[in-house]
């Protein structure tokens, strides 16, 4: 799939995208800090949250408690939600630093309101990755879609994953665990590679939400073409994702060695060129164990493999010197060829 200039599937190396989501607070100068260091640490992409609650909720949200968090769901949201403005304004600086900008919309306002912005594609969350009139409100705007399949089966995504199909759109599909942090036994790395086979149109990735880099990096070693994980400027800050959440540092480590195990997985299992001088010492010859006279027949007993390897005879010739007539005097330990035998 295509996202502005950045090519994203098995070919390209994985786009890591750090997720701002709630994490600033409804600050928007934290929020703008957060962008910065996202990008000074490695980060192609920043993804948001766009919220319009009164678009997103009823009155009876006003009772929900998060299990990640101690307030009601409509209040963890009206709090760190920005306003129209303050978003434009996040868009127009992470897009200034060179970022791709994405943001998960909550409600059909929310996708009018990024649709109007020219986002360049849409995060869809887990909760609605079952939301059939959502969806197609989000596809009818025609840009490309990421959605994270979390809290759903490969059953329950075939009518989702329909109307992504039938719209012609590009679209992204990421294994995520809905718990905020995930413990390892928890997260599916084989949905990885349960949504590539179900799913072939697909580019395939996994959003994040354990604790530490090594679980995101094992998602690339199996094929996640997209890592998507929460980001902070501080684990110290307040807010219900931030225990799941990479900081700086962690991102700039999460980048790197991811890029370098897209590397190692572009090689097939060959002898590399820069392995040949390796090899020409690492495997043994075949060398006479004894010495040997005109008119002897090899038996297994009078030749060994030894190294280095650049004799004539290799490792697999063994079994076919026995038996041989030799046609020379041949002293111990010298690398055996085809012209010292009959």
């Amino acid at each position: 799939m295509q996202i502005g200039k950045r090519s994203i599937g098995p070919a390209f190396p994985p786009l890591i995208i750090a997720e701002l989501g709630i994490n600033h607070g409804g600050d928007l100068r934290v929020a703008k800090r957060m962008v910065e260091l996202a990008a000074k640490s490695g980060a192609e992409c920043i993804k948001h949250q766009t919220h319009f609650v009164d678009d997103e909720m009823t009155e009876d949200a006003k009772l929900i408690m998060p299990p990640n968090a101690t307030k009601s769901i409509w209040d963890v949201i009206s709090e760190s939600a920005l306003t129209p403005t303050a978003e434009l304004e996040l868009k127009r600086y992470a897009e200034s630093l060179g970022l791709i900008y994405l943001s998960t919309p909550f409600s059909r306002k929310a996708v009018d309101f990024l649709d109007d912005a020219g986002v360049l594609a849409f995060k869809i969350g887990s909760g609605e990755a079952d939301n059939i009139p959502f969806l197609r409100h989000v596809v009818s705007k025609g840009r490309p879609i990421i959605m994270s399949t979390g809290m759903q089966s490969i059953e329950s995504l075939k009518e989702s994953i329909g109307v992504l199909e039938d719209s012609g759109v590009e679209y992204a599909l990421l294994e995520c665990t809905n718990l905020y942090p995930s413990p390892p036994e928890h997260v599916s790395l084989k949905g990885i590679a349960s949504l590539a086979e179900n799913f072939p149109n697909a580019v395939v990735g996994f959003s994040d939400h354990s604790i530490g880099p090594e679980i995101a990096l094992a998602s690339v070693a199996l094929g996640a073409s997209i890592v998507e994980r929460h980001f902070t400027d501080s684990k110290y800050r307040l807010g219900p994702d931030i225990a799941c959440s990479m900081d700086p540092s962690e991102l700039r480590y999460l980048v790197d060695k991811a890029n370098l195990v897209f590397a190692a997985l572009q090689s097939e299992k060959t002898r590399t060129m820069p392995e040949e001088d390796v090899y020409r010492f690492a495997r043994g010859s075949v060398v006479s164990d004894r010495d040997l006279n005109p008119g002897d027949i090899i038996r297994e007993s009078d030749i060994w493999v030894r190294r280095p390897g650049d004799g004539e005879l290799k490792p697999s010739d063994f079994y076919k010197v026995i038996g041989r007539k030799v046609l020379k005097n041949i002293s111990k330990n010298k690398q055996l060829s085809w012209s010292d035998f009959e």
